[in-house]
């Protein structure tokens, strides 16, 4: 354990430059957008979003660039799994969460689609710098689309207070120094993961899907959390959805298009496993969704159950795996078909309000 302690303080130094550099990233560019007249909810759409999914492209960026692939793609499939069960659980603990109708319509069926297509695409071992590019013009339609309908819903756009206006010169010094705290966080959290990957004798992947993950989706969480507890909800819930697409669109096409010509190679163990839990989770968030217009404290608490019983299997199928089948079992038996029955339960009871006009 001592032999690690180096190891889990670069990790926890990177995580904290990580964070630093997402908050000036943040308000250096808001500012900067400010400046420049662009309008609120552009900026909402883009820089803010792009904020909180900072330390993921940073971290899978530099990975892939340090043929550190395992890492890349195990990091972007580990926090859409922590966003929806972790993020938006334990936001949904601390006050029900209100959902937009345009979310259930639009956002998280897309969001459905789009993890759907990356497990597909990812299905032959790689993710090829073609898919790279198909993704890259996928976010530029789809910000497009954002930007031409958000009008329909002027009250989404979201405020900025005054203190968001800053001069050229300190919004250029935020954003700058935020640029250089994410690159150096994410070559420090990369390097400290890689470590402590060999130092426990698992592979890069479980590092990317656990450690990492959870690292660079720390600004999710405390952003959902602190707007959860200030009661804007619906910013709680859009933060989840708007950051785990741009982890699929921009963060795997960015990748996938600098792999080059050998692809962004893709670990057996997330097609078979990983990536199959992200879409469950994404696709149990339509029935939870439809139930009242809201995530109530129980469903985020079974969310939250959920994340501990996939953590709980990572962590026995890489040091106990001879208990790893009889975890499977009880999951599988006991676990999963409660959680069907309550998912199930919620949708026919949707339908039902849906019927009676409620």
């Amino acid at each position: 354990m001592t032999n690690l302690l180096p190891s889990l303080l670069q990790i926890l130094l990177g995580i904290l430059l990580l964070f630093g550099g997402g908050e000036l990233f943040v308000a250096g560019s808001t500012a900067v957008a400010l400046m420049l007249g662009i309008p609120q909810i552009v900026i909402g759409l883009t820089v803010v979003s792009l904020g909180t999914s900072a330390p993921e492209l940073f971290v899978s960026l530099i990975a892939t660039v340090q043929g550190k692939e395992a890492i890349a793609m195990s990091n972007v499939v580990g926090s859409n799994i922590f966003n929806v069960l972790v993020v938006l659980g334990m936001s949904a603990l601390v006050m029900p969460l209100s959902v937009r109708s345009r979310l259930v319509r639009r956002d998280v069926p897309l969001l459905v689609a789009l993890s759907m297509a990356v497990w597909g695409m990812a299905s032959g071992s790689q993710l090829t710098w073609q898919a790279g590019v198909a993704l890259l013009v996928g976010l530029l339609i789809n910000l497009v689309w954002e930007i031409r309908t958000a009008g329909e819903n002027p009250e989404e756009a979201g405020e900025f207070d005054a203190s968001e206006r800053l001069s050229a010169l300190a919004a250029g010094l935020r954003l700058l120094g935020g640029l250089a705290l994410l690159v150096v966080g994410s070559q420090v959290l990369v390097r400290g993961a890689t470590t402590a990957a060999l130092g426990l004798g698992v592979s890069q992947t479980v590092v990317g899907l656990t450690i990492v993950a959870a690292g660079t989706s720390m600004p999710e969480l405390v952003t959902s959390l602190v707007a959860t507890y200030r009661g804007k909800v619906d910013l709680a819930i859009g933060n989840v959805v708007g950051s785990n697409l741009l982890n699929l669109f921009l963060i795997l096409g960015v990748c996938a298009t600098a792999s080059g010509g050998r692809g962004l190679a893709v670990d057996p163990v997330l097609i078979q496993r990983d990536l199959p839990v992200m879409v469950v989770t994404t696709l149990a968030c339509l029935p939870i969704f439809w139930s009242h217009g809201q995530i109530t404290r129980l469903e985020g608490g079974i969310l939250v159950m959920l994340y501990a019983l996939y953590l709980g299997e990572q962590v026995l199928s890489n040091s106990v795996s001879s208990l790893t089948d009889e975890y499977r079992l009880i999951a599988l038996t006991a676990v999963v078909p409660l959680v069907l029955v309550f998912l199930v339960w919620q949708a026919l009871r949707w339908r039902h309000e849906r019927k009676a006009g409620v």
